[in-house]
């Protein structure tokens, strides 16, 4: 007969019938002829190459045995991709995982690399043999745990793999930023050196009075006293920079508009530039203070660049000691460290919502004396939820306190919370409150995991509309025996 879901050709035969057959297969080689009868009639099943053998989603689940040929098994994940599971070869069963989870349907996808021929038992036939053959019992159960265990493996990878990949992106990110402002600082210094060049050959063919050269000479000096940009409120830079400017335009300044912007960012207001009204005339102070100018922008474009290397460098330690955690050998963890150096990584996130980080750090943390490894991927996972969490322009809370022996990190968001009938499951591995295709729900569990088994600590979470802060607990070191 041809079955009409799958396109297979089968053949209903006592199970008797297929003894010799099966006890070539390992579960079954303590089975006796007659713990066959139990399974009553089972259907031989012939799959050409290429065929499909098992949909994900199919209901219609069954137990299949492996007599010849051979199979591909594949899970398609929820964000599109897919993991290959692997190959089963003659003497191979499968299809007991969803029988025995309870599952509604195939959750995996199964083909035919070559001609296969195969033994399907229905649900009932499994449960009877599951029952009435402790030895068959024992070997598919076993079968389960190696598969649900190399199949968490896999998952634990692949959401390694996608978490490195979000994070490279991300770091690709953060470096262009300073990358694209140290060149176009590079490139507006370059015109500043030629503006100074052109004025300072003025200079230099008119015969400067003892006068204007102290006044230049006192200019340079304040201006070469670099000076970060001061912060003023929006109408506060307007009411001096329109001061300035008309100040400017009243003693013929050339480029006012781009002049008084500049000066009053360092501070600079009338009275600081009068020596060179007093000093040069009309015809040359525009020069003059357009010098002036050209030489504290370039000062700041210096600045401007050293603050972007600074930033480069910053990101390459934060990549470091991220990496660094995964070292497995005894050392100290400075807490603050590894958690500024996820907040580092993570910075383009916590900017695309806008959201502020409050930082509370207590000044008397010891380090962690361990040999336990992942701990920035604890932060990383925790901070990554506070993140999907939080309201746009909301505010995530990171704290850090002693509590005897132990030190405390806290991490809060100002999202919705937890739902109460979610809380006892929030750290069982692909338990996700997320929708479908956003997460994979081992990131909590990954946290769990890491905390308890690699550190010995222990992390727990409080949750409340408005507030949900996870706290981490670690054994740490005294300050005396650091």
């Amino acid at each position: 007969m041809e079955d009409k879901q799958t396109n297979l050709s089968t053949t209903t035969v006592p199970a008797r019938e297929l003894y010799a057959e099966l006890k070539q297969i390992s579960i079954f080689q303590q089975v006796k002829e007659q713990d066959l009868d139990c399974l009553g009639t089972v259907e031989i099943a012939t799959v050409p190459a290429g065929e499909i053998l098992v949909e994900t989603g199919e209901t219609n689940l069954f137990y299949w045995v492996l007599l010849d040929g051979e199979l591909r098994i594949v899970k398609f994940e929820a964000d599109g991709g897919s993991s290959l599971l692997g190959a089963l070869k003659k003497g191979d069963t499968f299809g007991e995982v969803p029988l025995l989870t309870g599952s509604p349907a195939a959750i995996v996808h199964v083909e035919a690399v070559a001609d296969s021929r195969l033994v399907r038992v229905n649900s009932s036939g499994f449960w009877n043999l599951m029952s009435s053959c402790p030895v068959v019992r024992a070997g598919v159960l076993a079968n389960m745990g190696r598969r649900l265990e190399a199949y968490q493996v896999l998952t634990l990878h692949r959401e390694k793999l996608i978490s490195l990949g979000t994070l490279a992106a991300g770091l690709m990110h953060e470096l262009n930023n300073p990358g694209a402002a140290a060149r176009r600082a590079a490139s507006q210094l370059r015109e500043n050196l030629t503006r100074l060049q052109e004025i300072s050959l003025r200079f230099s063919e008119s015969e400067l009075t003892p006068e204007q050269k102290k006044c230049l000479s006192q200019l340079q000096a304040e201006a070469l006293r670099y000076r970060k940009p001061q912060a003023l409120s929006s109408i506060e830079q307007a009411d001096a920079e329109d001061e300035l400017l008309q100040w400017l335009e009243s003693a013929g300044v050339e480029n006012a508009w781009k002049l008084a912007p500049t000066l009053v960012q360092v501070g600079w207001q009338c009275e600081d530039i009068e020596c060179a009204q007093h000093a040069f005339p009309r015809e040359i102070l525009s020069d003059a203070l357009n010098w002036l100018e050209s030489l504290i922008s370039s000062m700041q474009l210096v600045g401007t660049i050293e603050e972007s290397i600074a930033r480069v460098t910053d990101l390459v330690v934060a990549v470091k000691k991220y990496a660094y955690d995964d070292k497995n050998r005894a050392r100290e963890i400075d807490l603050h460290d590894s958690i500024q150096s996820t907040i580092t990584i993570l910075a383009h996130k916590f900017r695309h919502k806008q959201l502020t980080v409050d930082k509370f750090f207590a000044s008397n943390m010891p380090t962690i004396q361990t040999t336990g490894t992942g701990l920035s991927q604890v932060w990383t996972n925790i901070l990554d939820n506070a993140i999907d969490a939080s309201p746009e322009g909301g505010k995530v809370t990171i704290r850090t306190w002693m509590e005897g022996d132990e030190a405390c990190v806290g991490i809060a968001d100002q999202g919705s919370g937890v739902p109460e009938e979610f809380r006892e499951h929030i750290f069982e591995p692909f338990f996700t409150t997320k929708p479908a295709g956003v997460g994979t729900g081992l990131g909590l569990d990954i946290a769990h995991r890491i905390v308890v088994g690699q550190f010995h600590g222990k992390i727990a979470f409080d949750s409340q509309t408005g507030n949900t802060e996870f706290i981490v607990r670690l054994p740490a070191a005294t300050p005396a025996s650091k």
